[in-house]
């Protein structure tokens, strides 16, 4: 239980997807400017990192790593499909994707129509696909852990897109140079951001 949660908060706080390895910035950035798109946006990344990680992580261990097909039996034990790791990683994604487009057009025509082309685009968010790759590349023992990092993975990008949305909807309001007025601002409060999660890595964990 203590390694579950050392796991999830260190992929929230330590490991943040945006802060720590600004990963999925083009979503980050586009939808940010309002607190409520922020959040649509934002659950649904933590629904598609909390379902592709567990389902990548069957896959890269019954299926695709050298030796996983040894289950079938014996002289599977040499089999190695690991090249198709890429493929079958975006497969899962671009599906979970499309079940959750379709879930929020069906429930949420309103943040379906603010969100527009970047629901979708979650296919390709480089914090989705990261996700499966830092689960491959650490290595966990078991689903229950991938499945509390792809979790701890979203709700770190939540917080991060809800909390520039907030403070961008502050700064509306401020007196920002006119040069820095627009994404120019937004990266600067990124980067100052970036740098006050770097405290997070000295919590021993």
């Amino acid at each position: 239980m203590e390694n579950l949660l050392s796991i999830f908060v260190k992929s929230i706080f330590v490991d943040n997807m945006i802060f720590a390895y600004f990963l999925g910035m083009c979503s980050y950035l586009a939808v940010s400017k309002k607190v409520t798109t922020a959040v649509g946006l934002g659950a649904a990344v933590i629904f598609v990192l909390g379902i592709t990680v567990p389902i990548n992580y069957l896959l890269e261990n019954f299926i695709l790593k050298e030796g996983a097909l040894s289950w079938l039996g014996a002289e599977y034990a040499t089999v190695d499909l690991s090249f198709l790791g890429f493929i079958m990683f975006i497969a899962v994604i671009a599906a979970m994707v499309q079940l959750v487009e379709m879930i929020v057009e069906k429930f949420s025509p309103s943040l379906y129509s603010s969100l527009g082309i970047f629901l979708p685009l979650i296919a390709v968010n480089c914090s989705i696909l990261g996700g499966a790759l830092f689960m491959q590349s650490r290595a966990y023992e078991n689903i229950g852990e991938a499945t509390v990092f792809g979790l701890g993975s979203g709700v770190g990008w939540f917080l991060a897109i809800v909390a520039i949305a907030a403070i961008r909807e502050k700064i509306r309001y401020s007196n920002v140079p006119a040069p820095l007025r627009g994404l120019g601002i937004t990266f600067i409060l990124t980067g100052l951001m970036g740098v006050a999660f770097l405290s997070f890595a000295g919590i021993k964990l």
